[in-house]
């Protein structure tokens, strides 16, 4: 599992691809000054600022904090072991840390009241499903508003435009799983 901090693995993995942060930057379409502070590790990015920065480098999440390390098959994966793939108000917990040779992903996701996916809506190749295990989730696709109790679960195309969000005064917590790996 990769334990290390997210600010140095991107910095690493930016200066291995030849780009300068501001080139970065520019293909991620987000602020210079945004690059250089996640690179310190003073800020932690929303998931969607992570996924436009990851994707100016040719790379998923799952692949960003698989490291660069090859796991044997595991079978079992204890909470502790679960990598967390962003942190703040939302955090997102993958069960498994290399996914480039599977075909599902499997998220642990928990929201603080009033958190929401990230400022923008998101989309992407594939189908995801979830299962709302604790609190209410606001769940948009296509314009299209949702609100789902404990137990309620939701599956839909990717690609279609969509976001989530804490709709109550407590701790959200889903399991959700999409494929493939895209996250």
């Amino acid at each position: 599992m990769n334990t290390s901090p997210l600010g140095p693995r991107l910095r690493s993995l930016r200066q291995r691809a030849g780009l300068s942060q501001r080139e970065l930057a520019r293909r991620a379409r987000v602020s210079n000054g945004a690059i250089s502070t996640i690179e310190a590790d003073k800020v932690s990015p929303s998931v969607s600022a992570l996924r436009q920065i990851l994707s100016a480098l040719g790379l998923s999440m799952g692949e960003f904090f698989a490291g660069d390390e090859t796991l044997s098959e595991q079978i079992v994966f204890r909470a502790r072991e679960l990598t967390e793939i962003a942190g703040g108000a939302v955090s997102y917990r993958q069960v498994g840390a290399d996914l480039r040779t599977r075909s599902l992903q499997m998220i642990h996701e928990r929201y603080r009241p009033g958190a929401r996916s990230g400022p923008h809506m998101l989309s992407h190749q594939g189908e995801e499903a979830g299962l709302v295990i604790k609190g209410r989730l606001a769940l948009e696709v296509d314009g299209r508003r949702y609100e789902l109790d404990e137990g309620d679960a939701y599956r839909f195309d990717s690609r279609r435009p969509h976001s989530f969000a804490n709709a109550g005064d407590s701790e959200l917590v889903i399991v959700s799983a999409c494929t493939p790996p895209t996250f």
